[in-house]
């Protein structure tokens, strides 16, 4: 507290109490004129609220309107000091009692400002609570204090009413200060005990005022005038005085037992009075403390439920994105397929590929940003024809109505969680399972569909590896001979399409076609002079030239990208009857790939020129082809391999003659 401040209080607060003990029979105290002085001491507290609060910015508006309910009784005062001092029976009320009472509700707000900053999660039914211990505690003030009042006081309803308003409100706003320090603690903040002090004296004061005037006793000037100005020092106090300690947290328990004291109490005094003769204020201020009470609940049971639904919100929404969580999802879907007769539905999980890297280049808050955005495009995307959920980590869910709409919407949010920029790319796994058709469990449907992105992403990771490894293996060998990288695109081709002839996925037909283009790697470590001989080679040239799969082999599978290839590689050169080489494997140990790449490498030999003969035609080709049917080649591969020629053939306006042709080899064959 600043040294003048406390100069100012210290002599305020000095001159209150010189006059209580003038008050009391200290007559050689100097007072000065107390008429006067004890409005400038009431002023004094009122600016030096009022002061703090336009100086510091710190719960301005609780001293604000603290300030301004001192400031409110220091106007009533003048005016009752200046108009009606000498009045023998003022009028009641007058503008002095509308002063008087404005200063009880201002305080209260004011204080329930000043708790806010000091409590943590102050309960919204404090000022219930406080309100129902000052209409119990007032109750109990009726039933002892107002009997001989109301006996004694005479005057129009009104002016009863407002002579028993002064120690009433007086109680209700220690009630709440009370129940601010047992919700906070009791040692919550000495400022409000500062003024709970104040309020005390100035409910004294109130109280016997209001006796006194009953009985006509009363005589201003009396010990009991002071308890009146104190208030303006404590407030004053209060407002300089720096809060200790940090601000704690509302203690529930503390809370609702003020309330549950106050309904026992004004619960008693109605017990009491259908037995004794008990005030009529009595009974009301009890009937208003249990309504308050009830009001309590009834607060109390809203915030409940608000409490409840934003639980039950936050459960099923993800925080960072707000889109529904698992557990939203599941609910979801189950309500959908708990139906007798439950609509289509697509059920798509997403994986965000390079995501990972995007959060260790640009840091987690990018990150964040990354995911919010495109959780926003995904929602927008699907809109109000489905549902949209994060299952945790950079893996989103939808569902889909079922048919061609679905479809739509997927290949959109497909596009949606796809993003690119300077140093990284975002694309999206994706596998989806339709319901029920395939499933209506949701446990079943999640598996089934987590299975198919992950095989959707490894399938993608492996392609984007392959790809360079492939890039730079076909690099070497064009450069080794540009000749032989033509062939391997020809057979590349032929190879994919009989793959998919044969009924193979798409990721067999990759794995096939990759093969297919690396089949003839291991060349690169076969010598010049034996790869262009212009004759037939020696049975030890023969030997070296079979090591060539090997040594495909080899190369292939230093790439784990390719490790599914590298098998295919090896074994293209077998035979169906079990004399190929490098392992002499027959019939359907030979993989499926092999058996491709071997039907469709002999046919682009047979149509090419060689150093040694000229190119067979297509159709010599195909004979040689189901000639060597069950002995070198598989007839299941020559015969896809024909159905496949045989529909290129159709497709480029051959004529019907050699279509006629290739059914009499196909027939052949069979």
């Amino acid at each position: 507290m600043p040294r003048h401040i406390r100069l100012i209080l210290v002599v305020t607060g000095g001159w209150i109490a010189a006059c209580e003990a003038h008050a009391l029979g200290l007559r050689w105290l100097p007072i000065g004129p107390q008429k006067w002085l004890h409005l400038a001491a009431m002023g004094i507290g009122a600016a030096l609220c009022l002061a703090r609060a336009a100086i510091r910015r710190r719960d301005r508006l609780a001293w604000l309107l603290i300030g301004l309910g001192v400031f409110a009784w220091a106007f009533g005062e003048l005016y009752f000091t200046v108009v009606l001092w000498n009045d023998s029976a003022p009028p009641v009320p007058s503008p002095a009692d509308a002063g008087y009472l404005s200063l009880p509700p201002l305080i209260f707000v004011g204080l329930i400002l000043l708790a806010r900053s000091r409590i943590k999660d102050l309960p919204k039914t404090i000022w219930a609570d406080g309100v129902t211990a000052g209409l119990a505690a007032s109750a109990v003030s009726a039933a002892i204090v107002f009997k001989p009042v109301l006996a004694a006081v005479s005057g129009n309803s009104l002016s009863v009413a407002t002579n028993l308003s002064y120690p009433i409100m007086d109680l209700i706003l220690l009630g709440f200060i009370a129940g601010v320090l047992a919700v906070g603690g009791w040692r919550l903040d000495r400022r409000f005990g500062v003024i709970a002090a104040g309020v005390m004296c100035f409910w004294t004061a109130d109280t016997i005022y209001l006796i006194k005037a009953a009985e006509g006793t009363w005589v201003s000037g009396g010990p009991y005038d002071p308890g009146w100005w104190t208030i303006a020092v404590t407030c004053a106090t209060a407002a300089w005085m720096q809060p200790r300690g940090r601000a704690t947290r509302a203690r529930s328990a503390e809370a609702i037992s003020v309330a549950i004291a106050s309904a026992l109490v004004s619960l008693g005094i109605l017990v009491v009075g259908s037995f004794t003769d008990v005030t009529l204020p009595a009974i009301v201020l009890s009937a208003g403390a249990l309504l308050c009470v009830l009001l309590r609940l009834v607060l109390t049971f809203r915030a409940h439920q608000g409490v409840m639904r934003r639980t039950t919100r936050e459960a099923h929404t993800d925080p960072l994105t707000g889109l529904g969580n698992r557990r939203a999802f599941a609910a979801a879907l189950g309500d959908r397929l708990d139906d007798d007769d439950p609509e289509p539905l697509i059920l798509s999980l997403f994986d965000l590929d390079g995501f990972k890297s995007y959060n260790d280049n640009f840091g987690h808050a990018a990150g964040d940003a990354l995911l919010q955005r495109l959780a926003q495009g995904l929602e927008s995307a699907i809109g109000a024809d489905g549902g949209v959920f994060r299952m945790g980590g950079d893996e989103f869910c939808a569902l889909l109505p079922g048919g061609q709409r679905g479809g739509a919407l997927l290949r959109a949010a497909v596009g949606v969680l796809s993003d690119h920029g300077d140093g990284f790319t975002i694309k999206a796994s994706m596998g989806s399972v339709r319901l029920p058709e395939e499933t209506a469990d949701v446990e079943e449907a999640l598996r089934l569909a987590d299975q198919r992105m992950y095989a959707h992403k490894s399938e993608g990771r492996r392609s984007t590896a392959a790809l360079e490894v492939k890039h730079a293996l076909l690099s070497a060998l064009a450069h080794r001979d540009p000749e032989l990288s033509e062939h391997v695109d020809d057979v590349a081709e032929l190879a994919a399409g009989v793959a998919v002839s044969l009924g193979c996925d798409s990721a067999e037909v990759e794995a096939v076609r990759i093969a297919a283009e690396l089949h003839d790697i291991g060349k690169i470590a076969i010598p010049e002079a034996i790869l262009d001989k212009p004759g037939p080679l020696t049975p030890e040239e023969w030997t070296l030239m079979h090591q060539h799969t090997i040594a495909g082999e080899r190369i292939i599978h230093a790439s784990p990208a390719l490790s599914d290839v590298a098998p295919l590689v090896r074994s293209s050169h077998e035979r169906w009857d079990g004399t190929g080489y490098p392992d002499q494997l027959a019939g359907e140990s030979i993989p499926l790939g092999a058996r491709i790449i071997t039907v469709c490498d002999s046919y682009h030999a047979m149509t090419s020129d060689r150093t040694y003969r000229k190119a067979l035609s297509a159709e010599v080709a195909l004979t040689e082809l189901c000639a060597c049917a069950g002995g070198q080649f598989d007839p299941a591969v020559v015969e896809a391999f024909l159905r496949l020629r045989a529909r290129t053939r159709r497709e480029s306006g051959a004529s019907a003659s050699a279509n006629q042709g290739l059914a009499e080899i196909s027939v052949a064959i069979a």
